[in-house]
């Protein structure tokens, strides 16, 4: 049967008791990056360390956090000074852009780097469908650099289903070692749960002598994620820190400067929660300050999609969306346009950035920056040459055009307004260079007719608010950008073989095991090797070589084995572990199937 693939937290995972065969080394490797994803997702091992010391990575995903919330991008009633002082130190994007106006499928993009028309995760959950989540066939960013020899941890939300530990979805499957946090989409609304996740485990928070919950989730995040970066000090990490904040309900209970300011509590509480994310930010600062760390640390501050209203917060009070138009939910540049501030004390150059810049490149610029192959079939480009270029003209490559999707059965009064009430209605939206074209199905099928839809088409740069419509005036550019949606969706996208897959077949009393590790990658590995790994007392038999001095781009290593039971086991896990060098960096993934 085929392997289910999961992330094996640590070498130990490997480090079972019985029998093994084949066997895997290996030094030098041809120059390289993007390697290509894989079906099933490949699950990733840490490998062993190279010398000197390497490019830690933070990235903070705040919640509903609109582009003019931050005082580096104009707000002025909202307190962020560690913020603001990231962005005057580092590089500041005024044209970054979340793949979706809500968060599963910007989520999702994010860590895939997939756009909304060829990500798993496309739609919020809604309807009878239930709570979607990610799948085997998933690559995140997580996976990248520990299969490179990172530390890996999620702390905060994760948003994703089902709620239960050991299944393709779970933080722990897709790379991330360590997570602590809500797993799915809905808990993650309750700032005061009664519990929360740890790994695979369900902790309870207890209650007071009442019964009421008073333990603010944002406290035990912040706390959580400094206890990270203290155990993990001394080796490579990587931290995805994504606190709830400033998502609805508006509730901190320390409402500290804006207490006795003249609005309503729950904007008092938002403007709170802004300034909070502020605080948590500016302790991991000064956290990996404390460690000697700052400069060897890349910090990326972002958010998954516009300024929300609910529960009786007013975006318009803080001008949450600059001079942009929309909100959370819609495709206008207010919905998707978000904060993105990239830091590294005394390596990203000081100043901001216009590139068009959307969160799927960030996948592809973490592993670029840590050395990691990547999936060749991602959508998102590095933005390593731009972060870290030693000359301050150095940029990153430009994507040609963005793509983005919304089908949501939820709406809000000003998003709805604003979408002239179509807020229900499925809508895409492209940019390419200045011009941005958005349009509306007349409900939630995509396949309606092409002369059913409603085509808007606006020149960013010269009215970036969006309130002059050129659709009309000139037709055939709206036209050339609604034929790049079309190019731009995939049903169902296909994904390329990358990392390790098991498949094991019964043969009588014996089990035939065939295990590949798939290079996916634009460019070779050399030095690849694959180890099976049985139950104490099994047999394994190698059928063949079970190396290869180099594997090309978009080659493979396969391997066969026969396995054999101890007396009377009925069933049993098998482990493989592959490994490669790419680009001078060791790689290690692994895959594992239970033989019964």
């Amino acid at each position: 049967m085929p392997s289910r693939r999961r992330f094996l937290a640590g070498s130990a995972a490997l480090g079972v008791a019985g029998a093994a065969a084949g066997c895997s080394a290996g030094k030098e490797a041809g120059r390289g990056d993007a390697p290509s994803a894989g079906r099933p997702s490949p699950s990733v091992v840490p490998a062993a360390q190279p010398k000197g010391q390497r490019l830690n990575f933070v990235v903070v995903l705040a919640d509903d956090l609109g582009w003019g919330e931050l005082g580096s991008y104009g707000q002025k009633l909202i307190h962020t000074p560690r913020l603001d002082a990231l962005a005057a130190e580092g590089l500041r994007f005024t044209d970054a852009y979340a793949a979706a106006p809500v968060c599963a499928p910007s989520r999702c993009s994010l860590l895939t780097g997939l756009h909304s028309g060829h990500a798993t995760v496309r739609e919020n959950p809604w309807g009878a469908g239930g709570q979607a989540g990610l799948t085997e066939q998933d690559f995140t960013f997580a996976e990248a650099l520990r299969a490179c020899g990172y530390r890996t941890g999620l702390i905060g939300k994760w948003g994703f289903g089902p709620e239960q530990p050991d299944q393709p979805s779970h933080p722990n499957s897709r790379g991330f070692e360590e997570f602590y946090g809500y797993l799915t989409h809905g808990h993650a609304h309750d700032y005061f749960p009664d519990y929360l996740w740890d790994n695979g485990t369900r902790q309870e928070i207890p209650a007071n002598r009442d019964g009421a919950r008073e333990v603010y989730a944002p406290d035990l995040i912040q706390q959580r994620s400094l206890d990270f970066i203290d155990t993990h000090k001394n080796e490579p990490f990587l931290l995805y820190l994504a606190p709830t904040v400033p998502h609805a309900p508006s509730v901190d209970p320390d409402l500290g400067r804006y207490a006795e300011a003249p609005w309503t509590r729950p904007n008092k509480a938002h403007a709170a929660q802004v300034t909070s994310f502020d605080t948590l930010v500016g302790s991991v600062v000064d956290r990996l300050t404390e460690h000697g760390l700052a400069e060897r640390t890349l910090i990326l501050v972002t958010s998954d999609n516009g300024p929300h209203e609910e529960g009786g917060t007013d975006p318009d009070l803080f001008d949450g969306n600059g001079p942009l138009r929309g909100y959370k939910r819609n495709l206008y540049e207010g919905g998707i346009r978000v904060p993105l501030i990239a830091w590294s004390k005394g390596r990203v150059r000081a100043g901001t950035t216009d590139r068009p810049t959307p969160l799927i490149d960030l996948l592809p610029t973490l592993a670029d920056l840590a050395g990691a192959p990547v999936p060749t079939d991602i959508d998102g480009l590095s933005l390593a040459p731009l972060l870290l270029g030693a000359r301050k003209t150095a940029h990153a490559p430009y994507h040609d055009h963005l793509y983005f999707y919304r089908n949501h059965s939820g709406g809000s009064p000003r998003a709805n307004a604003v979408d002239g009430g179509r807020i229900r209605r499925l809508s895409e939206a492209v940019r390419r260079g200045d011009f941005k074209a958005v349009r509306f199905a007349p409900g939630q099928d995509r396949r309606a007719p092409e002369d059913r839809w409603q085509v808007e088409l606006y020149d960013l740069a010269k009215d970036p608010g969006e309130q002059d419509d050129l659709a009309a005036a000139r037709p055939g550019e709206a036209d050339a950008l609604v034929r790049l949606m079309h190019e731009s969706w995939a049903d169902i996208y296909e994904r390329k073989p990358f990392g390790v897959t098991l498949e094991v077949t019964r043969q009588g009393t014996e089990f035939l095991v065939t295990a590949t590790l798939a290079n996916g990658s634009a460019r070779p590995w050399t030095a690849a090797g694959l180890v099976l790994q049985a139950p104490g007392r099994w047999q394994v038999r190698s059928l063949g070589p079970a190396t290869e001095d180099r594997v090309p781009a978009g080659g493979r290593l396969t391997a066969r084995w026969t396995v054999t039971p101890s007396a009377g086991a009925k069933r049993g896990r098998l482990t493989c572990r592959g490994t490669a060098t790419h680009a001078g960096m060791p790689v290690a993934y692994a895959a594992q199937a239970v033989a019964q």
